[in-house]
């Protein structure tokens, strides 16, 4: 007789379960940002849909149809006259030029709302808000030996601009040798630091700087956490593009990426450590705060089949006060969707492959 143990099966489970809820949550703001602009401006919606794949609900409720489909990888919103032409004058091809380009920045502009609104949690929940300005150093520090000092508020490095906290480890993570150039405020003037040296760590056969200095921190507040809040998302983003800068150079390769499966399992492994389950959600709003800020940014990029592709086609017509052939374009955001999937398959059996 099979012995189950309810109690292990959840623990187990119950992680994945709310990492696929955290990436739903993601894709269902960006769609209903598109779904909300397109009703505000009469566009016909034929389909609102979270999931891709096969439908397993669906409701329709006057012209369009809601579904619930198979693969909690995605999701659309499907507008008449949005990839070919229409007749009718609820398409969103008959809409003026700056309707829909609203309507399609929607979704990528609620993703980073969405950052700012859980960043803004996440300190809020915290026992300290963090700041750019040094404490405090460890015991050995070579950063103070080599001109960084207490009271200095960290506002460069390696000549990057950093915005926040959360800006100071990652441009140190950047750094190839254990020497950084800083500029910092000092007695309310500005000094540049030159070579400032720290002490290095190795990880997964890379080697990584190890910040030596402890920062200042606050009691939250309304104030200091929401100018915070915004500071930290900036962060991201600057996190997000430089990465994109690093994976575009070949400082990072194929491993280093990760799709809709990676991002998943990464919020289930961080969130089944043995911690307090307040800090395992805790933990799970920080993935999604990075995740639904990367989902934003990318796509806002000009790369057909993407928003910002899209975007970019409007601006033009914009600019030439005329659209540009809906077959044309359809062309070229179909191919550019063709190249996307491919990739994101390839993406996905990495993700897998690293699973096992």
């Amino acid at each position: 007789m099979l012995d189950f143990d309810i109690g292990a099966i959840w623990s187990n489970i119950w992680p994945y379960l709310l990492a696929i809820l955290l990436f739903g949550l993601i894709i269902g703001i960006h769609e209903f940002g598109h779904f909300f602009f397109a009703k505000l401006f009469k566009v016909k919606v034929n389909e609102f849909s979270l999931g891709m794949g096969p439908q397993i609900l669906k409701k329709k409720k006057g012209d369009t149809v809601y579904s619930l489909r198979l693969f909690p990888i995605g999701g659309f919103v499907s507008m008449e006259g949005e990839d070919e032409e229409s007749d009718d004058e609820s398409a969103f091809n008959k809409k003026p030029a700056w309707q829909r380009f609203i309507i399609i920045a929607a979704g990528a502009v609620l993703n980073l709302i969405l950052g700012v609104i859980v960043v803004a949690i996440c300190l809020g929940c915290g026992d300290l808000v963090g700041s750019r300005e040094v404490h405090s150093f460890t015991d050995g520090a070579t950063s103070q030996l080599t001109g960084l000092q207490v009271k200095d508020e960290i506002i460069e490095i390696n000549g990057t601009h950093v915005y926040s906290y959360k800006g100071i480890g990652f441009n140190m993570v950047r750094d190839e040798d254990n020497k950084i150039d800083m500029t910092v405020i000092r007695d309310g003037k500005k000094v540049e630091l030159k070579g400032v040296e720290f002490a290095q760590f190795e990880f997964e056969g890379r080697k990584y700087i190890k910040q030596d200095f402890i920062l200042v921190g606050y009691d939250p507040t309304v104030a200091n956490v929401a100018s915070t809040a915004v500071l930290d998302s900036v962060s991201i983003l600057q996190m997000v593009r430089l990465s994109l800068v690093d994976l575009v150079t070949g400082k990072y390769g194929m491993k280093d990426i990760s799709g809709p499966v990676g991002a998943i399992s990464a919020i289930a492994e961080t969130t089944s450590e043995g911690v307090s389950f307040a800090d395992k959600i805790l933990t799970a709003l920080t993935f999604l705060s990075m995740l639904t800020i990367n989902v934003g940014f990318f796509n806002l990029l000009p790369v057909p089949a993407l928003d910002g592709g899209r975007l970019f086609f409007i601006f033009i017509e914009m600019i030439r006060r005329k659209p540009i052939p809906a077959k044309k374009e359809g062309l070229v955001h179909t191919i550019g969707l063709v190249l996307l999937l491919g990739f994101m398959v390839v993406v996905s059996i990495s993700d897998i492959i690293k699973l096992f």
